[in-house]
């Protein structure tokens, strides 16, 4: 059985999504830890809680599973299909709880990759949670393309196709939250300096 799961961590995703689709349940697992990570960032930063991220990515795996029978290759990858399903459950939760909660800058160690000074810490949280709170004021998709782009490092092929729309369209929703996310924080920092 050990044996079996290395042999598939090796396979590269469309076989263990073919293998999947078929039952097999450890090719799915190994799918499952390779985008656990990606997903639970992704929902995390789009609802801002710890708890919820953690229940809707779980439910996004199992939505996932449930609809492989129905997955098709070629129409778009399978990285971009979980992100839909993501993206999809993200929405539905903003149609029941409109507003989502702030991300708390203690929950921003989530993301820290390194080691800093006590003081540095402490204007990186309150930088980190500005713009956490700025990035959940941008609309929708505005959201949804700054989170891949910038915190999962997706290319904007990779994001069009989970959007449904062009490169290009991406590029053009990229700027657009780049630019209102400055005004964002700009406003802020005036108000900061005022104080």
């Amino acid at each position: 059985m050990a044996s079996k799961i290395r042999d598939l961590e090796s396979e590269d995703e469309n076989a263990l999504v073919n293998k999947s689709i078929k039952g097999d349940a450890n090719a799915f697992g190994i799918l499952y830890n390779r985008h656990l990570q990606s997903i639970f960032r992704y929902i995390y930063f789009r609802v801002g809680d710890e708890m919820e991220a953690e229940d809707m990515t779980e439910e996004v795996f199992v939505r996932a599973w449930e609809a492989l029978p129905r997955y098709q290759f070629g129409k778009y990858p399978f990285t971009s299909w979980i992100y839909r399903i993501a993206h999809n459950l993200v929405v539905d939760g903003y149609r029941r709880k409109p507003l989502p909660a702030p991300v708390a800058a203690s929950d921003m160690a989530l993301l820290a990759d390194r080691e800093a000074l006590p003081e540095d810490l402490v204007v990186e949280k309150d930088e980190s949670a500005a713009l956490v709170q700025a990035i959940q004021k941008l609309g929708d998709e505005e959201q949804q393309v700054i989170v891949m782009r910038f915190i999962q490092g997706l290319t904007h092929t990779q994001i069009g196709k989970i959007i449904g729309k062009t490169k290009g369209a991406s590029r053009v929703i990229q700027h657009r939250a780049l630019r209102s996310l400055n005004k964002l924080l700009s406003s802020r920092l005036q108000t900061h300096d005022q104080i």
